[in-house]
């Protein structure tokens, strides 16, 4: 079972502002902030996604086949997540469609070029 899950960002203030603004879509909010890491969540307790600096001091990469899947309660909201992503200068990995029978997804890379996936698995296309 996931707690959480991070991504590394070298501009912790710009990445910040980039996932305030998708995961409000979702209805997560902040609970974690501060210089080094901050971390959002929808509910109480519910697995939540973070930004962090690398402990190791060096610059932070993406990791070649890592990704962050985040599961939205409707196709929607998949397509919303999508479309917020790429009006904050986001990259295009992936449109939103759905894919085999029941999963409906839409993948993307936030500013630091970390790949994202935002799925549902309701088997509907909005």
């Amino acid at each position: 079972m996931i707690g959480y899950a991070t991504v590394g960002s070298n501009n912790l203030q710009r990445a910040a502002a980039f996932y305030d603004a998708l995961l409000i879509t979702i209805g997560a909010h902040r609970f974690i902030d501060d210089e080094n890491f901050v971390a959002w969540a929808a509910l109480p307790g519910s697995p939540a996604l973070g930004i962090i600096r690398p402990n190791d001091g060096k610059r932070a990469t993406v990791g070649n086949g890592a990704m962050i899947a985040l599961h939205v309660p409707s196709s929607g909201l998949v397509d919303s997540m999508h479309s917020k992503a790429l009006e904050l200068g986001g990259d295009d990995e992936g449109e939103p469609g759905l894919r085999g029978q029941r999963f409906y997804a839409a993948y993307f890379r936030d500013l630091d070029g970390n790949k994202i996936c935002a799925f549902n698995m309701d088997g509907n296309a909005p």
